[in-house]
């Protein structure tokens, strides 16, 4: 059975979907069965492994209203990952889903049938605390947590830990924190330090020593659908990621 990891974050642009795509590729390069599902309407994730959101037939949307399959759903791709995409279609999900039963739980029952074939599952959340990442919570192991090196990202780390304590107490008592990753990372800013500080005193072995850097590459990936150890394999994003990767694996051995 593969272990799912929520990649959450309730704040937007803190590299939630880099992070997502970019992990799970360099995971996958280390050897390891990837399946990834792209639960945010945004489809950032669909379009970074070169999927086009507009030819997607059957989407993450299809299996959360009970009108398809995983199996059916799933992408293969080149970069040894496969795919459950998303677009537009799914942010209609979220008001389908209010009288659905069961509602929290629809993506937990449409993937497992298809978990024993993978490693890890990664499954990229939106920007948000809705039902949606409800069932991305629902649906997974643990967490891994994007936080970019700002004030705000303080702030937004409160509310969080405040509805991932309440997914344990009435939904999943077994999520844990798979890990908290500071990305855009500039450690020569006095603020960084500060949020560092801050972060390490609250989730203490949990963050990760991986940090992922400010870097161009990192940003030009998604437009030629690629993830970054295929874009740039030699930039400083890739060897973060890479480095990443390791760090993951070494943690769930």
């Amino acid at each position: 059975m593969g272990k799912v990891i929520a990649v959450a974050n309730q704040k937007g642009g803190v590299g939630k979907s880099t992070t997502a795509v970019n992990l799970a590729s360099c995971v996958a390069a280390e050897g390891k069965r990837v399946l990834i599902v792209d639960l945010d309407p945004q489809g950032n994730t669909t379009s970074g492994y070169g999927i086009s959101k507009r030819s997607v037939e059957t989407s993450v949307y299809d299996l959360i209203i009970g009108e398809a399959q995983a199996q059916q759903a799933i992408v293969p791709t080149e970069f040894m990952v496969d795919v459950i995409p998303s677009n537009i279609q799914l942010s209609g999900a979220v008001i389908e889903l209010v009288n659905l039963e069961r509602r929290e739980s629809r993506l937990r029952q449409a993937l497992a049938p298809v978990a024993g074939n993978y490693d890890y599952i990664f499954i990229d959340c939106p920007p948000s605390l809705d039902l949606l990442t409800l069932n991305g919570l629902c649906a997974s192991d643990s967490v891994l947590i994007p936080i970019q090196c700002e004030y705000y990202a303080l702030e937004g780390l409160s509310e969080l830990m405040s509805t991932l304590k309440t997914v344990r107490k009435m939904y999943n008592r077994y999520l844990e924190i798979e890990g908290v990753v500071f990305t855009m990372y500039a450690g020569r800013l006095n603020l960084t330090l500060q949020v560092v500080d801050q972060v390490k005193k609250f989730f203490g072995d949990k963050v990760y020593k991986t940090t992922v850097p400010r870097n161009v590459r990192l940003s030009e990936a998604p437009s030629y659908g690629q993830p970054i150890n295929y874009y740039d394999p030699a930039s400083k994003g890739c060897e973060a990621y890479r480095a990443m990767a390791k760090e993951l694996l070494n943690n769930n051995r």
